[in-house]
């Protein structure tokens, strides 16, 4: 596994994969940017709409307070979409790399697996979809995992153990649906399912350094090439 780790790591950098680095980190950036404003647009909005519910109850009397606990709400609010957006990156990532996985798995196999019969490109719609999902999960994950913040590092753990159960299985399943058909690829995950949390966990470390973590794309999909080669040479013997 450390082997698949510092091959998919040598990829990052590889000149052959740059384009789709500087392509993906683009694409997230724009991702970011995107639900950032949004959010900030609904929160200036709902502090503007119940400030003046306020101060209309209340009376004219209440605008200095109001105004002061809406600045305070406002701080928090900014805080909050920035520490939102640390841990939605994983999910931004993963949207990012259904667009770009099959230029990276079939460098990496071009490279490392020559004499192997290439992998099939998925459909556009399929790949987006396979990403959407794993969207999707990474959201449904931040949400259930934000209550155990509350426990400082127990929190934070709960979040790592949980994006690496997502992001292993969902990256996994892009690699092994070049080569089988979805519930085919499912299969071979379920059957090897603790040495893919491995991977994931792997994936989970790499999400978590800012900045370095906009190239997770191309370490997640060169990671789990090299992981199904292994498997599924494995199974068929």
């Amino acid at each position: 596994m450390l082997e698949d780790a510092i091959k998919a790591l040598a990829h990052v950098l590889s000149p052959p994969l740059r384009a789709v680095l500087w392509k993906s980190i683009g694409l997230a950036l724009a991702l970011i940017v995107v639900v950032a404003v949004a959010l900030d647009r609904a929160i200036i909005w709902l502090l503007g709409a119940g400030r003046t519910s306020v101060e209309t109850s209340l009376g004219p009397h209440a605008h200095m307070p109001v105004d002061a606990v809406a600045w305070i709400l406002s701080l928090a609010a900014g805080l909050g979409i920035l520490v939102g957006g640390v841990m939605l990156m994983p999910a931004v990532t993963a949207f990012v790399a259904s667009f770009f996985a099959d230029q990276i798995a079939e460098e990496v196999e071009r490279e490392y697996y020559p004499a192997d019969p290439p992998g099939r490109a998925l459909p556009v719609s399929a790949a987006v979809l396979e990403g959407g999902k794993m969207t999707l999960l990474a959201v449904v994950v931040y949400l259930c995992t934000v209550p155990f913040l509350l426990f400082a590092g127990f929190g934070a753990v709960v979040f790592f153990l949980a994006t690496a159960w997502l992001l292993g299985r969902g990256y996994f399943e892009l690699a092994a649906m070049r080569f089988q058909p979805p519930r085919e690829a499912k299969l071979l995950r379920a059957a090897n399912a603790t040495t893919v949390y491995v991977g994931g966990l792997l994936i989970a470390a790499f999400v978590s350094i800012p900045i370095v973590n906009l190239a997770t794309p191309l370490f997640a999909v060169a990671l789990m090439v090299h992981l199904h080669k292994r498997l599924s040479g494995a199974a068929r013997r």
